[in-house]
């Protein structure tokens, strides 16, 4: 099946299986390895992407659900190679310790400060409550986030 979307803002068509699941679509057939794959049950978040602007687990997306929408994925969220706010604040706030869960809770995080600018704590524990994380105990996380929320 041939599906038509919109990738990191570039219209792409690609032939795939329509039951193929995105996260695979993402990581085997466009090379996009940011999005990981933890459970593949959608348990831990590893695998967020939005869709049309909203947080969707790509482990649980399949193929033939692309048809028409707007992806963006964590490797479109910087600007002109400049990377994004969120992505300055885990570095900063030393919310990146394996790395694994990082991109999932980064997109969960845009997700909600594109939403909200100005999230309370709580708004953000919620947000990213759907991300596993097994490094951080997620202060570092939350403190990342009030920072990129304090910053825009």
């Amino acid at each position: 099946m041939i599906i038509s979307f919109t990738l990191n803002n570039k219209v792409i068509s690609i032939d795939v299986e329509p039951d193929k699941r995105v996260i695979d679509v993402l990581r085997e057939d466009l090379q996009l390895t940011g999005t990981k794959e933890g459970c593949g049950s959608g348990e831990c978040g590893a695998c967020t992407i939005h869709v049309n602007g909203e947080s969707r687990l790509s482990c649980l997306m399949l193929a033939a659900q692309l048809e028409g929408k707007d992806i963006t994925t964590i490797e479109g969220i910087s600007i002109e190679n400049k990377m994004h706010s969120i992505q300055e604040a885990f570095i900063q706030y030393g919310a990146v310790q394996c790395g694994f869960c990082t991109p999932g809770m980064i997109m969960s995080a845009k997700a909600l400060l594109d939403a909200n600018d100005k999230p309370t704590e709580e708004e953000i524990k919620d947000a990213v409550a759907g991300n596993l994380c097994r490094c951080t105990g997620y202060v570092k996380i939350i403190d990342a986030i009030k920072s990129a929320a304090g910053g825009r």
